[in-house]
């Protein structure tokens, strides 16, 4: 077996020796020349020839996108508590995620009166990012060199300058906004009633809501889409140059949950209640001093207001009941801060009892914008009650009370009260029936009577 290597194997090895020996000369003339250089060219030449070789890479490779920073100081040169940081803090707190700082500030005592919590901040030093709108900005805790005082700390806000505008046209508002929200959420509501030309308030605690409400399904998709289609056009109303505010008609037999309807209003928006006694009011100045003194974003309630005047029809002439024309319009005038209410714009709710009674201009879009009818309790509402009151969706005696409510006015109110008797589902639906039998037998006779009289 020949074992010399072959001729192009040998030729290969030749090749790579000489490529070996190329790199070793190159090498050791670069070093050479670099050793020359530092004793050749003078120090200040080799630094000029160093900068415009950095200049020269700045001009041709891509430059960073220039950075805006705004400081939000937590107390300002008058010593007085800063506002916007307060919202910026409040803001981050529902930002920031636990699993992506190394460490944080955890604080409790957040809240107001629905429950407190504990809230998160970023330890002085730290920054987290916030993507609005696709666009990242960066806020970063800071607290002023030397002193080290609580009252000294300041956040700071940096972004691209290219969306300076976005960031203070759009970012930084909604931020506000989230903020209110945010704040009328946390905090009791308050019922306000009228004593002569002054507001007297307390806390409201109603628990109604439109998951509890006993009505119409249908009816009562349609209140909940007119108000949310109503809070986000806000700036729709101020483009067009109308007010704000939106009119609600309730009306229909005692007992059919209009007040219910009310609370349910004010806790979906967060909303404080005025309900305004019209028979406590003596004069029109009174009424005036009322009104303007009403914060914005607000639930004004007039009941019973088909009771409370005496005016001429305008159509026929006949005696209506009517308040008057000065009830309706924007609201406004001083306002507490710590309330959070909107100061530009006005919400107005107004509740009556008998719709024919009114004059046809209180009627009108612009004044009563839905017309809401409470009516008897029927199937779909009786539903929602005894899910209420017994977490039940189905129950033998279901059948029967379904037929009998098709053929007897009852109220919601009436039902409820049939359905507290007893906390057991069994006895307090049974009762429910004999009641509903007792009132069926009651129409009954009187419809007899009615007939018998007629003959």
């Amino acid at each position: 077996m020949d074992l010399s290597p072959s001729p192009s194997f040998a030729k290969a090895v030749d090749t790579y020796r000489r490529a070996v020996a190329t790199a070793a000369t190159v090498t050791a003339y670069a070093v050479l020349a670099r050793g020359m250089a530092r004793e050749l060219v003078p120090h200040d030449l080799r630094a000029a020839v160093s900068w415009a070789a950095t200049l020269v890479r700045a001009r041709l490779g891509p430059r960073p996108a220039e950075r805006r920073t705004v400081i939000i100081r937590r107390v300002d040169d008058d010593g007085r508590h800063d506002g916007c940081f307060a919202e910026a803090h409040a803001y981050l707190a529902t930002r920031i995620d636990p699993r992506a700082l190394s460490r944080f500030r955890l604080s409790g005592g957040v809240g107001d009166g629905r429950g407190r919590r504990n809230a998160l901040s970023m330890v002085p030093g730290d920054s987290m990012t916030d993507v609005f709108e696709g666009v990242e900005f960066r806020w970063t805790s800071v607290v002023a060199e030397g002193g080290g005082r609580f009252s000294e700390s300041s956040l700071e806000l940096s972004f691209d300058a290219e969306h300076t505008d976005m960031s203070l046209g759009r970012y930084v508002p909604f931020i506000t906004e989230e903020v209110e929200q945010a704040r009328r959420r946390d905090r009791d509501l308050k019922i306000f009633m009228n004593e002569r030309s002054s507001w007297r308030g307390i806390v409201h605690h109603h628990p109604a809501t439109f998951d509890t409400l006993a009505m119409d399904p249908e009816l009562k998709q349609s209140i909940v889409a007119d108000l949310d289609r109503f809070l986000k056009r806000k700036e729709y109303y101020r483009r067009i140059g109308k007010a704000w505010k939106r009119g609600y008609l309730l009306h229909g037999p005692p007992g059919t949950g209009k007040s219910s309807l009310v609370a349910a209003m004010a806790n979906q928006l967060r909303f404080n209640l005025y309900d305004l006694d019209l028979s406590e009011v003596h004069s029109n100045s009174a009424l005036q001093r009322l009104l303007i003194g009403m914060p914005n974003r607000t639930i004004l309630v007039i009941e019973d207001i088909d009771c409370c005047f005496s005016a001429r029809s305008r159509e026929d002439g006949k005696d209506r009941k009517t308040p008057p024309a000065v009830c309706y319009g924007d609201g406004g005038g001083d306002y507490d801060e710590d309330e959070y209410y909107e100061e530009d714009e006005g919400n107005w709710r107004d509740d009556f009892s008998e719709k024919d009674r009114l004059d046809a201009a209180l009627l009108r879009p612009g004044r009563m914008d839905m017309h809401i009818y409470m009516g008897y309790c029927g199937w779909d509402a009786f539903k929602t009650l005894a899910h209420n009151y017994f977490l039940v969706g189905d129950h033998p005696l279901f059948p029967e009370i379904r037929e009998l409510l098709a053929g007897v006015e009852a109220t919601p109110a009436e039902v409820s009260e049939m359905l507290l008797r007893s906390e057991d589902a069994d006895a307090a639906l049974a009762g429910l029936v004999e009641f509903l039998e007792e009132k069926k037998k009651l129409a009954s006779s009187v419809d007899a009577s009615r007939t018998s009289g007629l003959k």
